[in-house]
Formats: structure tokens, sequence, C-alpha cells
């Protein structure tokens, strides 16, 4: 009667909480609880929005887990084979057999079996183990490794509010053209094996462009997709857009750059390195002036270089009338006129100059000198929590808060691997910044004139 009693409290039959119990230690220290996770155990109704939102506060994956873990007893006799479809939808397969395989029960199995074909899509390849080693010497070479972890989310970008607007639009740059801007993605994953029989496919890398695809055109942006270019065809491919006349009835633009890497340059399909310093250059004040004063995103798996900035005048911009030399200079001289018939006071009030680098934002997947991860059927960490937190958080938050967010969820990543030298690694994002307002991108709200 007492163990009677004692399963009707806690909900869950007692061999499945006590196969949890038995396997806390492993789950603790390798589930991965994400949001895809906590939306299919609240779509089955075994996890509230409250509860969600409890264990999602967690500031590391195994606080998440532990919370998890102390909840599922307690939300009925379905828990047990909710969580272990909720596993495979996640790509952690491994640790629901390692559940459902404790006890040997073929019902579980069957059960988690049929739920999960709710969750997964069949015409996703399997994700594989992989791996890119320098099979020949190169000095700085970054390392892009392919492994199995959790996926993002695919939500509907959450929309912005007419008040959250009308709060925030002054103080930021303007985001209210109709499309907000255009993006470029280039994204190579099969490469040449003659030129390059060094650098082997990304897999997993078109995964990576269409997220990148549907997520900005949810945002309403322009989306060009461009696939397994070379340097040169990166390089015309870029040149091309960045000179694009209708850049100047928008308010923004986009352009991730998805590929292997060395340290300040990425690859074209035939071997051959394109520096990044170009690609931030065809974009700057002087090389792209219709995108003066506007915000240009750039997300890539690179570094950066500093130059002496010389700075250019500003096209069609208002005369300086504020500059202390200029007033200095005018002192006392208001009515005289040049050689010319100029008013003198024109003189001291040239067009205002911009640095030759502004209002940009750049997303890099990992820190100088370490790698990138990439899951094979799900795409890149750096590409999925970028996703995600797009589509969460575009509505209310500008894009430095949503990169570092993107920073944190990746640095509580792990690889899982078992077996190789990339069980348990870890990656680091970083970003950086020219931006010189909050970058709102308000979401599905169209301003009305």
């Amino acid at each position: 009667m007492f163990l009677r009693s004692k399963m009707l409290h806690c909900g869950m039959r007692e061999q499945d909480a006590r196969t949890l119990r038995r396997q806390s230690a492993v789950l603790c220290k390798q589930l991965v609880v994400d949001e895809l996770l906590i939306q299919c155990l609240q779509a089955d109704d075994i996890l509230t929005e409250s509860m969600a939102e409890s264990i999602m506060a967690e500031q590391t994956s195994q606080k998440r887990s532990w919370r998890l873990q102390l909840l599922l007893p307690k939300r009925g006799p379905k828990a047990f084979s909710s969580f272990c479809s909720a596993l495979r939808a996640t790509d952690q397969q491994h640790l629901c057999d390692l559940l459902t395989q404790t006890f040997g029960n073929e019902w579980e199995r069957d059960t988690c079996r049929g739920e999960c074909l709710t969750c997964v899509d069949s015409s996703v390849p399997l994700p594989t183990q992989e791996a890119v080693p320098a099979k020949r010497a190169r000095a700085h070479e970054s390392l892009e490794v392919s492994l199995d972890a959790d996926s993002p989310i695919n939500t509907p970008v959450l929309p912005c509010t007419p008040d959250f607007y009308l709060s925030h639009f002054q103080q930021s740059y303007k985001m209210a053209s109709s499309p907000r801007g255009f993006a470029l993605v280039i994204s190579n994953v099969t490469f040449n094996p003659c030129a390059a029989p060094e650098l082997d496919p990304r897999k997993g890398g078109e995964v990576d462009d269409e997220v990148l695809r549907k997520v900005f055109t949810e945002l309403e942006y322009s989306v060009t997709v461009q696939r397994d270019l070379t340097a040169q065809g990166i390089k015309t491919c870029i040149q091309n857009f960045s000179g694009r006349p209708e850049h100047r009835s928008v308010d923004s633009c986009v352009v991730c750059l998805l590929s292997h890497g060395v340290e300040g340059a990425v690859y074209g399909i035939d071997g051959e390195l394109l520096q990044l310093d170009w690609v931030f250059e065809a974009f700057d004040n002087a090389h792209c002036p219709l995108l003066q004063n506007k915000p240009k995103m750039f997300f890539i798996q690179a570094c950066r270089g500093d130059e002496m900035d010389c700075g250019v005048e500003q096209i069609d911009g208002p005369s300086r009338t504020s500059s202390p030399s200029c007033e200095q200079r005018d002192a006392g001289r208001e009515g005289e006129k040049d050689a010319e018939g100029r008013p003198r006071g024109d003189i001291c009030r040239p067009r205002i100059k911009l640095p030759q680098r502004s209002d940009m934002i750049c997303g890099f997947a990992s820190l100088k000198g370490t790698a990138a991860m990439r899951n094979t059927k799900r795409g890149s960490w750096f590409i999925q929590e970028l996703n995600t937190a797009l589509r969460l958080h575009a509505r209310d938050r500008h894009l430095a808060d949503i990169l570092v967010q993107v920073n944190r969820r990746i640095k509580d990543r792990e690889g899982y691997a078992p077996g190789t030298a990339h069980h348990r690694c870890k990656e680091m994002s970083e970003f950086t910044s020219s931006l010189c307002k909050d970058l709102f991108l308000f979401p599905k709200y169209q301003p009305q004139y």
C-alpha cells in the first residue's frame, strides 16, 4: 500500500523514476537542455510555462539538467516516454538508449520511437562524426569539427509590439524599410578535390544556409544564397552585392560567409583564400556610400585586422557648424568672402567626415586560433544559436545583446563524440562592433506613416 501511494504521489512509474535516478550522473554530464527539448515536453503537457522558464533560467547545462530531473518524476506516467521522445528529437539518441535499455522494456522503446516521429524530420540525413584534419601542414589553420549535439528551434520569429517600437525607435538605427535590407549568404559546402584535396566537405553546411535564409526572410530581408564559390567567385559576388543601387532605399544589410577558414580569411572551393579585411572594406563608407550610416551585419568564422583610419567625406552630408576650431577661425569675420566670392564661413564648414569604417557588427563562430563546431545533421553551433536567439529575442533586444546571449549559449555547449579527441570539446564565439546606436530589427512591425 505504501508503494502504491508513493507511485500515485510522484506520478511516474516507479521503474521509470528508478531509471532516471540511476542515470542521473550521466544525464547531468551529457544531457543538453535547449529550447527544442523543452518545447517537446511542453507540447506533451509534461512541463508548464513557469517550469520551462525556471529550467532555462539556470546558467549552465548541468544545472538545467538537474532541475529538469527533479521535475520529471512528478509529472505523471507519460513523463518518461515523453522525455525519451524529446531526447530523440534533439539528436540525443544515446541518452534515450541508455534509459530505455537500462531495464530492457520493449514497450517503452516502442512508445518512444512512435512519438518521436512527430518531432524528427526524416528528410534530414542522420548525423555522423566528422573531423576536418589538415592533410598537409598549414600554419594557423582553423579546424572546423563536425559533431552531433542539440539542435535549434524553428518557431516563427516573434513579432515586435507597437508599444515596443514606439518606445525605442528614436534612439536606435532606422529600421522601417520594406524589405529591411538585402542579405547575402555565401556557403561553401563541397570543395574541389583536385584543387583543394586538404579541405573536406562541410557536412551540415547546407543546413546552415537554409536556416539563415529562413530566419532572415522572416525578419523581412530579401535573401540571396550562393553556394560553392571559388575565392574569386566570392569576391565578385560581394562586389556585385555591395554595389547594388537598391541599397539606397533600404535601412541595413546582412552578409554571411560560411566556409573553411584560417585566421583572417576564408577559403573558396578552389583552396584559395579571400581576406576578410577585403570583405569589410567592400562595405565601408568609402566603397559603399549607399550604406553610409546604416547598420551592416556580418556573420562569419574568422578574425579581424586594424588599419590606420584616414577618414572620408560623407556624401550629401550636412555642414559642420559646431567645430571649435571653425568657430575660432570664423570669429569676427562674418560677411567676408574669399577670392572666389564664397562666404569665408564655408571654408571652415566642410561636410562632416565619417570614419573609413563604421556602423558594422560582426559575429564570429570562434576565437582566434580555435575550432568551430558543426553538427552534420543540424548545422553549426554558432548558426544554430544565432537562429534561436533571433527568433525568440529580436522582438525586444538589440543585436549586440542577442550576440551576448549567443556567446553565453555557445559557452555552455559541449561536443559529444565518444572515443574521439573531440569528446566534450568546447567553442567560444565572439563579436566586434562599431555600431553607434542600438540595432533593433523590429520584426514584423511596419510603422504607419
